[in-house]
């Protein structure tokens, strides 16, 4: 990237640095998200990304929507012990055990929660009472890991039977899905989110 194109560039969060991290940041992260099937891909991606970088999940992103189902929650839970083996080959996901696992029954203890809520929105979005946490994040110090609501969700989707549902999975899937703004105030996005 050349000087000019670099000053062309909108302000963003330290963290986009790549192309994909980017596009992500300037299009999906901190939107607030309302549809099922999306909510559903990023409690899976966010779990699957535990222990490490979320470029690399990024990466593997397209290999996750191949791999399951496109995040169809219905299909997804009646994945059977095949699907299972077949997961632990695919060499374009994180082939751990546990998150394999997790993904599944966690498909499956979303669709009883839809069921419960009449859908998984109405239910998660009762944590933040229907409208994002706006952070004043003025360096990247400043943004949290966790939050009294990211505690109280994880240890509701816990009791519902969710795993790989910690406080900090929990936070990070806020943050993605515009439960929360933690775009930096000097981030171009930090406006552009509120008014979506």
């Amino acid at each position: 990237m050349n000087r000019n194109s670099l000053l062309n560039q909108p302000r963003r969060c330290f963290w986009a640095k790549t192309d994909l991290s980017m596009a992500y940041h300037d299009v999906e992260w901190g939107v607030p998200l309302h549809d099922d099937q999306k909510l559903f891909e990023f409690l899976v991606l966010d779990g699957a990304q535990a222990g490490l970088s979320w470029e690399i999940i990024l990466q593997k992103r397209e290999s996750y929507r191949r791999a399951f189902a496109q995040f169809d929650p219905q299909k997804v839970a009646r994945f059977n012990a095949h699907d299972f083996r077949r997961l632990l080959q695919d060499e374009g996901i994180v082939r751990n055990r546990l998150k394999i696992q997790s993904a599944i029954g966690n498909a499956r203890a979303f669709l009883i929660v839809q069921e419960q809520f009449d859908n998984f929105d109405n239910y998660l979005w009762r944590f933040v009472n229907g409208h994002p946490l706006v952070h004043h994040c003025r360096r990247p110090g400043d943004i949290p890991t966790r939050s009294r609501e990211s505690d109280k969700l994880s240890g509701d989707l816990k009791s519902r039977g969710f795993t790989f549902v910690g406080t900090t999975i929990c936070y990070a899937f806020m943050q993605a899905a515009g439960l929360v703004n933690d775009h930096l105030v000097r981030c171009a996005r930090y406006t552009q989110v509120q008014q979506s």
